[in-house]
């Protein structure tokens, strides 16, 4: 934790808490800084977490990177994926491509980058100007005409003028102020985990994957690591609460769906078991009919998580906290708010809806289905590169103009 001191003549115009420091906080917490704001960033973890698996960046998104200062940053950090090969159950190649091919990515322009590089940058990019709580959460929040008043899991309280939730699908911030996950969430059957495991497969730039109905093993390769992402994808006609908070639990799930497996996944099931960062969950949206209520407002994850299956989360994220910041320049809260969602929900709802398109075509769950998928995939070795995705590309971002520099202001 860092104290916090504005220099004399930078009075801020209100103070704000934000919780998550993953994408969309630290994307808020740079722009608000921008428009005249005192910002705090609490996060439960210890520190902005490095490393992870692969992330995409697209269409408006690099627009936010860019004029954050990020995008040369990022675009030395772009993994360049070359190929995706797809394996049939009895590991026999059905096709290899170039990835943008199945996800609609345009070759050039658009970025893949390690989640921990993005992280990085957007930290690096707003740590002298900002307040970060590590190892810390809200543990309550009430609200009143006047501001929001915070209690801290870590201890201690304090009154801030708005709250803002960035902390992911799961999200505290909107259990507090909006209710249970049940009501917003939209499971799309199926669930994964994925973790790291050493490459002994010989891969580089690229990603495998072996399919049978209903179930995918996947192995990205981001660089020429010794290490690679290990991916298992399965179809659960109902999302299995009992497991999400069980860590043994969803190992052994997963273990158990697998188990007859081929081709690499017996060795992915023990690299599972040894591995200490396993992610588990199931494939879901967030999809809420309002992102504010009274002084708090959602972004990301939070507010309108798309899924994994679209590849626009980190994308959603980027976009949605520069418009929410850019929203309250020169407004009141509650028209800011309104603006904020006027402006960002059909750009959400458009790339919310290509989940259709990434479940049909990565993970069919019956056998046809499987057949028809693999028919499309021989094609596309024979097709010119898929054009980008127009949702990638939905919104023109304004331009907000920030009241002043955050010139290097150290907290």
């Amino acid at each position: 934790m860092t104290s916090t001191a504005h220099p004399m003549g930078t009075r801020p115009k209100g103070t704000i808490l934000i919780s998550g420091a993953s994408i969309a906080g630290p994307t808020l917490a740079y722009w608000l800084t921008r428009h005249g704001y005192a910002v705090t960033v609490v996060e439960r973890a210890a520190a902005v977490r490095s490393g992870g698996y692969p992330i995409d960046v697209r269409g408006t998104a690099l627009e936010v990177v860019r004029r954050m200062g990020i995008l040369p940053r990022l675009r030395d950090a772009h993994i360049d994926l070359r190929r995706l090969t797809f394996l049939d159950g009895n590991d026999s190649e059905v096709a290899s491509v170039h990835p943008h091919a199945v996800t609609g990515g345009a070759e050039g322009r658009d970025l893949e980058v390690r989640r921990g590089d993005l992280t990085d940058a957007l930290y690096s990019a707003v740590c002298d100007d900002v307040e970060f709580r590590f190892n810390d959460s809200i543990d309550t929040l009430v609200q009143s005409d006047d501001g929001v008043d915070v209690t801290f899991r870590g201890g201690g309280q304090r009154t801030f003028d708005l709250v803002f939730g960035a902390d992911g699908t799961h999200s505290r911030t909107r259990e507090l102020v909006f209710g249970s996950e049940a009501q917003f969430h939209r499971y799309l059957g199926y669930c994964f985990a994925v973790f790291p495991m050493r490459n002994t497969f010989g891969l580089s730039h690229e990603t495998v994957m072996w399919n049978t109905p209903g179930r995918a093993a996947a192995l990205y390769a981001v660089g020429e690591d010794d290490e690679v992402h290990a991916f298992l994808n399965f179809a659960q006609p109902e999302p299995p609460f009992d497991v999400f908070a069980n860590r043994e639990a969803q190992r052994e799930l997963v273990a158990s769906v697998f188990a007859d497996a081929g081709w690499e996944v017996p060795a992915m099931l023990a690299a599972m078991h040894e591995a200490d960062d396993v992610f588990f969950d199931g494939v879901s949206q967030i999809r809420m009919p309002r992102w504010h209520s009274g002084r708090v407002a959602l972004a990301g994850d939070a507010a309108y998580a798309p899924s994994f299956l679209t590849g626009q989360g980190s994308s959603l994220a980027l976009v949605g906290a520069y418009m929410l910041a850019g929203s309250l320049a020169g407004r009141d809260h509650t028209a800011g708010f309104a603006a904020y969602e006027d402006s960002t929900r059909e750009f959400v709802a458009v790339n919310q809806g290509l989940v259709g398109e990434g479940g049909a075509t990565l993970f069919p769950t019956t056998a046809q289905a499987l057949d028809q998928r693999n028919d499309r995939l021989r094609k596309l070795g024979t097709m010119p590169a898929a054009e980008p995705r127009p949702a990638h590309s939905a919104l023109t971002l304004p331009d907000f103009m920030p009241m002043r520099p955050a010139a290097g202001r150290r907290y």
